[in-house]
């Protein structure tokens, strides 16, 4: 939904602020006073193609800002804006944050529906045809589509395992061979995880076994040998001691050194220990050696590190196993990718069952309300084509389409073949009217609904209109007093001409002015009689105030 919408130096206009409501915003103005600049200010926040025509001449660029909700859970909303240079190039930011062009459209666009005219409409993408019969189905379609999207899912799977059996069964030659060799030489050596890099550690501790050995003797003797720095240090303590009796400051150094003679007789003992602890075996060195030369060589040929080298085993010994029972391993595979292909054409049969019944039955609803618009005997009609299994998607086995038939007896044909721009916004408008709350997109946009409208049609529309604004956001670009009255919100579009670059004013009215714009748009001016029927247009709706 929009909350609020700013435009600078689009087109005519200079800078405009656009606040529709939640329900219906009607925008008025006469013919070329600039409402088709608003359209597209929202047509660059949706994130449509730009180029510097879009500038208002004689400004540096056009700025369009838009705080936006995406849906009724939306607390905090979100800001867009987008700003085009006179040299043409655009610039996007989402939340103050810089983003791309397409950044903003995959943000914006879901929720804004243009309906016009010159508009790419959802309508005329047979695509969005099958959504919106989903939608207005309900549990019953989504139910059946969810079990035929996980269906198709496991049956490509399961197509995919298949073939991959099946190229293995065929694996032959140097391929072959070499996995077979693979295989055999890691098997023969059997590493074990994390033997590498334990003989990596212990390794230069057996190898330099004799030498650790005597330099943790070496070392003890030099701390607590005879004539060893313990020697010298107690001596010093002793003499230290007989003194503190004249200075008791020497006591302190006595002290100290005490504490360090007990130190080096610690260290001196682990010494000991470490030298007594150090095994030298040629052998154990030897078979040590021979151990990690292998593995050195295993890590060379199928490295750098050892789970590259387990990681090669295993998959030698998957294809060496596909290979030896390839027969019976494709024959299960085969039987799998049956399976899932029946289950696939089951639930493919129950969603294209559900939904060619749902979708008559949204043709007749929406038939109903283009009755009410006066589009005579016209009527949307739902094709269903299945298709080749390799053409299924992930929305569903057959080509749906809403063809549009425009009397009885005619050939329905696509919509984007027959309908006019009026007659196009007007079918959507009654199938937005049927989706109600079902319908994804919050805020549709309508412009040129009315052309060619007036009478009781025009009536019928504004109410058709009235209706839809109950469950979304509609702005309307509008000529009728009658739809006009409907509106919660009112803007009226003017064009100053009195400097030299006319400029597009975006005003809104209520009370008096809105009265004096209903009677415009009835009789062209402001009589007592134009006056007094707008006034009661607008007592009927229920928007005089």
């Amino acid at each position: 939904m929009i909350d609020e919408i700013h435009v600078e130096n689009v087109a005519l206009i200079r800078s405009a602020d656009l606040v529709p409501g939640a329900g219906l915003t009607v925008l008025t103005g006469e013919t070329g006073a600039g409402k088709t600049a608003l359209l597209s200010a929202l047509k660059l926040i949706m994130g449509e193609r730009a180029d510097s025509s879009a500038v208002r001449e004689g400004s540096e660029g056009a700025l369009v800002e838009g705080r936006l909700f995406a849906g009724p859970h939306d607390e905090e909303g979100f800001v867009a804006a987008r700003r085009v240079g006179v040299d043409g190039r655009s610039r996007a930011r989402i939340d103050g944050g810089l983003a791309s062009v397409r950044e903003l459209s995959e943000r914006v666009r879901p929720l804004i529906d243009l309906c016009g005219q010159h508009e790419h409409q959802r309508l005329l993408d047979a695509a969005s045809h099958v959504d919106m019969v989903d939608a207005w189905a309900g549990a019953g379609v989504a139910e059946a589509l969810d079990v035929y999207r996980a269906a198709l899912s496991a049956a490509q799977a399961a197509a995919r395992e298949l073939a991959r059996v099946e190229e293995a069964s065929r694996t032959q030659g140097s391929r072959l061979e070499e996995a077979r060799f693979a295989y055999e030489r890691i098997e023969e050596i059997g590493p074990r995880p994390g033997e590498y890099e334990d003989l990596e550690e212990r390794l230069p501790r057996f190898e330099h076994a004799e030498a650790l050995a005597s330099c943790a003797h070496e070392s003890a003797e030099f701390v607590s040998g005879e004539g060893g720095s313990l020697d010298a240090l107690n001596s010093a303590i002793s003499e230290l001691s007989r003194m503190a009796r004249v200075d008791s400051k020497l006591a302190e150094y006595a002290d100290a050194l005490s504490e360090a003679a007990i130190t080096l007789e610690d260290v001196a003992a682990d010494l000991h220990r470490y030298r007594d602890s150090v095994d030298f075996d040629p052998a154990e060195l030897a078979q040590a050696q021979e151990r990690f030369s292998a593995l050195k060589g295993l890590l060379r040929q199928w490295g750098p590190t050892m789970d590259d080298v387990f990681a090669r085993r295993d998959e030698a010994a998957e294809l060496l196993s596909l290979v030896d029972d390839a027969e019976a391993r494709v024959r299960r595979a085969r039987e799998a990718r049956d399976a899932a292909e029946a289950e696939l054409v089951e639930a493919a049969h129950t969603l294209t069952k559900r939904r060619n019944a749902a979708a008559p039955r949204f043709c007749r609803e929406v038939g109903k309300q283009m009755a009410r618009l006066e589009m005579g005997r016209a009527e949307l009609v739902w094709e269903s084509r299945d298709l080749p299994r390799e053409r299924w998607t992930a929305q569903g086995p057959c080509a749906c389409e809403l063809l549009y038939r425009s009397g009885a007896g005619l050939t329905p044909r696509p919509l984007k073949r027959i309908a006019s721009g009026g007659e196009l916004s007007r079918v959507m408008l009654a199938a937005k009217v049927v989706l109600g709350e079902s319908d994804a997109v919050d805020t549709l946009v309508f412009d040129e609904v009315d052309a060619g409208v007036g009478g009781a049609t025009a009536r019928s529309l504004a109410q058709v209109l009235a209706d839809l604004a109950r469950t979304h956001q509609v702005i309307v670009v509008t000529h009728l007093a009658q739809v006009a009255v409907q509106g919660a919100t009112h803007y009226v579009v003017r064009r100053d001409d009195t400097s030299d670059i006319p400029e597009t004013q975006l005003v809104q009215v209520t009370g008096e002015e809105r009265v004096h714009e209903i009677a415009r748009l009835l009789s062209g001016d402001a009589s007592e009689e134009s006056l007094a029927h707008a006034k009661q247009l607008l007592n009927e709706s229920g928007q005089l105030v």
